[in-house]
């Protein structure tokens, strides 16, 4: 338990020190009008009050992946507090917060539209089929992981009762998707993320008051994932993978344009985009920490399970055993909420993204559903598979985690390449570092890992660290060209 109260301590610190200290980095001007302001269209660019903003965005991003990625990340020991805690600080805050921050600045822009103004057109192309499919996954994972909750929770959670809360859930999703911004997304929402902010802080309670003996950091960071039964996933870089939305996430490279849209002030940025990550680091901590009692202290046991138990069979069981009828339920109405509100505006997401390349105007609902309906087309399909597959949720997840953190890759690159030309001296480093060990896990993990190339997992850290010199090295023969073509002219 002092491991995890100490990594609480940590991420709320790093909010109020690492977190001013990026937003000094960028400098927010309070004077600067805001895409909000300057292209309202009454569906997408709303002003709408801070709270609410904060509130949104933060479900936006925090759907399955602090909860089941935690859990499952959990297995890993406590190295899996040290992933939540630095990544998000040093990783994750950032990558989001320079993403609002690039979008606000830039009209409003999409991740796609910034990583094309940084990275190249080329890129931007690549960025735009990679956006989209990782959407896909995304609102496909978030269709599906609630529905086997709901499932579960209504009786025998066989595929006919999977099938009925999918198709509750598209509906919702075609209509949060189609309408303006600010009717059922801007008035949901925040009763959504109450919700899941009670189940978080009510299995905060529940951990001091039961004071479990959980793994602490000087039992040591090795041998933990054969314990609970997971084998063949080296900590490097599997951990990495498994805990996306709770360390850093490319997913929220898709979100955060979406409330740069709706801010009335540059200043709001650190709260709502830093300040919401660290948000959900705190959830995923709490999530990793109960699971640990899950997996190492016999919890498995003491609610009527096991260590094979997927991650949805751990979330109800859990909830139902320490938090009663009511609180279970309430507790488990903010796990299932988190994925669906995040599925929806990945869709939403989706829909803006393909807009902006197409240039078609989106005040029309018909012009909404010319994109909206070969989107949701794709994911019914990909649902209909993995629903066949009694392996399918460990699947899909695997798919989207690899995709989800390349996608961050590319944000953090955008990023960098931003700070190089705009701030000068070394201010590059905040996304530097990050964007070069991000990229070591991605590339070691899609070369070793079985839904990739299956190179021994022998040569993870010879690739890992490989690949991080040779990305330092480019970027510094970049950037020394850079500098020799800005002495010629």
């Amino acid at each position: 338990m002092f491991s995890f109260l100490l990594s609480i301590a940590a991420l709320v610190l790093g909010y109020f020190l690492y977190g001013a200290f990026v937003d000094r980095v960028f400098g927010p001007d309070p004077q600067r009008m805001t895409p909000a302001v300057e292209k309202a269209d009454g569906v997408d660019f709303i002003a709408m009050p801070s709270w609410k903003v904060f509130m949104i965005q933060f479900l936006n991003i925090a759907g399955t992946g602090p909860i089941f990625g935690a859990i499952m990340g959990a297995k890993f020991g406590p190295a899996s507090y040290l992933w939540i805690v630095l990544g998000c600080i040093f990783a994750g805050a950032v990558h989001d917060y320079m993403c609002g921050m690039l979008s606000l600045r830039h009209g409003g822009a999409g991740f796609p539209e910034l990583v094309g103004q940084y990275l190249g057109q080329g890129t931007r192309r690549v960025m735009l089929v990679f956006s989209i499919v990782l959407l896909l996954l995304v609102g496909t994972v978030f269709v599906y992981s609630p529905a086997l909750i709901l499932g579960d929770l209504a009786g025998d959670g066989g595929r006919a009762s999977i099938m009925l809360w999918v198709g509750i859930i598209f509906i919702y999703y075609v209509v949060a998707t189609l309408l303006p911004i600010d009717k059922v997304i801007g008035r949901v929402y925040p009763l959504f993320a109450v919700a899941l902010l009670f189940m978080a802080a009510a299995l905060l309670v529940c951990l001091v008051v039961k004071w479990p003996s959980l793994p602490e950091f000087w039992d040591g960071l090795g041998g933990w994932s054969e314990k609970a039964g997971l084998s063949g996933q080296p900590i490097f870089p599997c951990l990495f993978i498994t805990i996306a939305c709770g360390a850093i996430s490319g997913f929220h490279a898709t979100q955060s344009p979406l409330m740069a849209r709706c801010l009335k002030n540059e200043k709001l940025g650190r709260p709502v985009f830093y300040g919401s990550m660290i948000t959900e680091g705190l959830v995923a901590l709490i999530w990793a920490a109960v699971s640990s009692w899950f997996f190492f202290d016999g919890g498995a046991a003491a609610v009527g399970s096991d260590l094979s138990a997927a991650a949805p069979t751990v979330v109800t069981k859990v909830s139902e055993s320490w938090l009663g009828l009511l609180g279970g339920i309430l507790a488990i109405l903010g796990v299932v909420a988190a994925p669906i509100t995040s599925g929806d505006t990945a869709f939403r997401s989706a829909r803006l993204i393909i807009a902006d390349f197409a240039r078609l105007e989106q005040r029309t609902i018909v012009k909404r559903l010319y994109i909206a309906i070969p989107l949701f087309a794709l994911s019914a399909l990909l649902l209909w598979y993995n629903i066949a597959d009694a392996n399918g949720f460990n699947t899909i997840w695997r798919y989207f985690g690899w995709s989800n953190q390349t996608l961050s890759v590319f944000m953090l690159w955008t990023a960098t390449i931003y700070l190089v030309r705009r701030k000068g001296g070394m201010w590059y480093l905040v996304t530097l570092l990050p964007a070069l060990f991000m990229t070591a896990v991605c590339t070691t993990f899609i070369l070793v890992d079985k839904i990739g190339f299956r190179l021994p997992q022998e040569w993870n850290f010879t690739i890992g660290i490989s690949t991080f010199v040779l990305s330092a090295v480019l970027f510094y023969l970049w950037k020394f060209r850079k500098k020799q073509s800005s002495y010629v002219r």
